[in-house]
C-alpha cells in the first residue's frame, strides 16, 4: 500500500499554477509536469497516517529546469490592506443574531448531544454540517438534535487502498442545504494518466490506444471531493463527486484533475477547506491539497495554485517543491492566505473562475510566494496548519511545530516572521480572526488561547477539551459565532 507522502515535488518551470499545456502562449513561471520521474517511488507502507495528524516523509522528485528568477525591486514597507470593494447603489446587508443561542457561550455538544465530530461547517442556512469518518450529520436550527447518514459518495464502498477514498478529512458549508466532504488516498508515483487515445505528453500528437490502461483511469475517481446536499427529512444524499473543470479541456466526469492539463491527477487528497464569507467572492470555496489550492465555486472547479521553491539538481536544473497545504484563510480585503509545509502565499483571485490557475498578475496579483525569513532555512518544514489577517492588517501563521508568528510581507518574494511569546506550547493546529480585532489560536494539549486587539495573550476558559481541531468563525451573524471543535466536543463562543 502506497502512502500519503509528506511534500509534492514536480519538475517544473513554474511559480504558482501547475499543469500540461493550453491552448494559449504559457507564460514563464508555469509547470510543464513531467509525466516520468527519475527519481526511486515513494516507499510502501502498510497503514497511511491520517494527513490531518501525521507528518509524512518528504515527496519524489521529478526531472525539470527553470528559467533564471527575475529581479524583485527593493524592499518596501507593506501597503494597508485594500478595503473591501463597495457598490454605493447597494446598502450592507443587516446583519442578524441568526437562528442559534445568542448566548456568550455554548457547549453545542452537551445541548444538542453531537456525539463524535472530526470536523464541522456551516452552509448559508445556518445548517450545522457534522463530520464523522463515513458519516455526515446535519443540525438544522428547529431540531434537538443531528441526523446522521452513513456511506454517501465516496464513503458509501468503505474505507481502504482499493476504495475510492482511505478516509474523509474535512468539510465545508456551501449555499443554502448544501455542503463539500473531502477525502484522501496515497499519491501516484507519476500524476499523469493516459486519456484512451493514447496521447503522450506533451504534444499529444502521437496517439496510441496501447498506452491506455483503463484499471489506472479509474485513479481519476479516488480521492478528491464530493458535494452533499441535505434533505427535507433531514439526511444526506450525494449531489455529485465533483468533476466540472472550469476550462473544458477534456472528459468532465473524472473528479479533479489539473484544469490546464487533464492528464494530471496531483490533487487527490483534500487536507483543509475554508468559505469566503464576505465580499465580491463570497460564496467561493478554496480546498487545500496534496499539492495546492483548488477554488470552488457551486459544483465547478479550477485546480490549481500554489506557493512553491525550487531544489537545486545535480545535473544544474531545479525541481519545484509544493508542501501539503493544511492552512487556508481569507484576509480581510479578499485575498487568498495559503500556507504549506515549506512556503507561504496570498494572492489576490482572479474576477473569473477559469483564470484562477493562470500565473498571470494582470489575472492572480500575486503578493506572496515565500518561506519565513526568521525561522527555518527555505529548505526545511514549517508545517504551518494556520494563516489569517487580523483587522489591524497584520498577518499571523501559525506552525504545527514552532508556534505563533507576526508575518511582514516585504515583497512578493520575500517574507519576515517574528515569533509571539506567551503561549504555552509552539504544537499549534489553527487560527481565527474575528472582527473585534482578535486572533483565536488553537493548540494541542492547552486549549484554546485569544490574542486581543491590544496584543494580550489570553486563555480563552469555559471551552471544554484540550486539543483544538478546528476554528470556524461566521461573521454573518450579529454577534459573530466562533465554532470551537476540540477533543471535548463543539462549542460556540459569541460576541466577538
Amino acid at each position: 500500500m502506497r502512502r500519503l507522502l509528506g511534500a509534492w515535488a514536480v519538475g517544473a518551470v513554474v511559480a504558482w499554477g501547475c499543469g500540461g499545456t493550453t491552448d494559449e502562449t504559457r507564460p514563464r513561471g508555469q509547470d510543464e509536469n513531467p509525466a516520468h520521474t527519475d527519481e526511486p517511488a515513494p516507499p510502501v507502507l502498510e497503514e497511511p497516517p491520517p494527513p490531518i495528524v501525521a507528518e509524512p516523509d518528504p515527496g519524489t522528485t521529478d526531472p525539470g529546469t527553470t528559467d533564471p528568477e527575475p529581479t524583485d525591486p527593493e524592499p518596501t514597507d507593506p501597503e494597508p490592506t485594500d478595503p473591501e470593494p463597495t457598490d454605493p447603489d447597494v446598502p450592507a446587508p443587516v446583519a442578524t443574531p441568526g437562528p442559534w443561542p445568542n448566548e456568550p457561550l455554548v457547549n453545542y455538544s452537551s445541548r444538542y448531544g453531537l456525539g463524535n465530530v472530526r470536523a464541522m461547517a456551516v452552509d448559508d442556512a445556518y445548517n450545522i454540517w457534522l463530520l464523522d469518518g463515513a458519516r455526515i450529520g446535519v443540525l438544522r436550527p428547529r431540531d434537538s438534535g443531528p441526523r446522521w447518514t452513513s456511506g454517501v459518495g465516496q464513503a458509501a464502498p468503505g474505507f481502504g487502498a482499493d476504495k475510492l477514498a482511505m478516509g474523509s478529512t474535512v468539510i465545508c458549508g456551501g449555499s443554502a442545504g448544501r455542503a463539500y466532504v473531502g477525502y484522501f488516498t496515497y499519491e501516484l508515483d507519476s500524476a499523469f494518466i493516459y486519456s484512451p487515445d493514447g496521447s503522450n505528453f506533451p504534444l499529444y500528437n502521437d496517439p496510441d490506444p496501447r498506452r491506455f490502461d483503463p484499471v489506472r483511469y479509474q485513479e481519476y475517481q479516488k480521492g478528491d471531493l464530493d458535494v452533499v446536499k441535505l434533505q427535507e427529512d433531514g439526511s444526506v444524499v450525494l449531489e455529485t463527486h465533483l468533476s466540472r473543470s472550469a476550462r473544458s479541456n477534456g472528459p468532465q466526469d473524472i473528479g479533479i484533475r489539473n484544469t490546464n492539463d487533464h492528464h494530471f491527477d496531483e490533487d487527490r487528497s483534500v487536507l483543509s477547506c475554508v468559505k469566503v464569507m464576505h465580499g465580491k467572492h463570497k460564496g467561493d470555496v478554496y480546498i487545500g491539497t496534496n499539492h495546492g489550492v483548488t477554488r470552488i465555486q457551486g459544483l465547478t472547479y479550477n485546480s490549481h495554485r500554489h506557493p512553491v521553491w525550487f531544489k537545486p539538481k545535480p545535473d544544474g536544473g531545479t525541481t519545484q517543491m509544493a508542501g501539503y497545504t493544511y492552512a487556508l484563510g481569507i484576509a480581510q480585503n479578499g485575498d487568498v492566505l495559503i500556507g504549506n509545509d515549506w512556503s507561504l502565499g496570498v494572492v489576490t483571485p482572479s474576477v473569473n473562475l477559469a483564470d484562477w490557475d493562470k500565473v498571470n498578475d494582470s489575472l492572480n496579483p500575486e503578493k506572496l510566494n515565500s518561506y519565513l525569513r526568521g525561522l527555518n532555512s527555505e529548505e526545511e518544514k514549517d508545517y504551518w496548519r494556520g494563516i489569517q489577517q487580523t483587522t489591524d492588517g497584520l498577518y499571523y501563521v501559525a506552525s504545527k511545530d514552532y508556534g505563533l508568528w507576526r508575518m511582514l510581507i516585504s515583497r512578493s518574494s520575500e517574507a519576515h516572521g517574528d515569533k509571539v511569546e506567551g503561549l504555552p506550547t509552539d504544537q499549534l493546529t489553527s487560527l481565527a480572526a474575528t472582527n473585534d480585532g482578535s486572533l483565536f489560536i488553537g493548540t494541542v494539549g492547552f486549549g484554546l488561547w485569544r490574542l486581543d486587539a491590544q496584543k494580550k495573550l489570553s486563555h480563552v476558559d469555559g471551552v471544554d477539551g484540550t486539543v483544538v481541531e478546528q476554528l470556524l468563525y461566521d461573521p454573518t451573524v450579529d454577534p459573530g459565532m466562533l465554532y470551537v471543535l476540540t477533543n471535548g466536543g463543539l462549542t460556540v463562543i459569541r460576541g466577538h
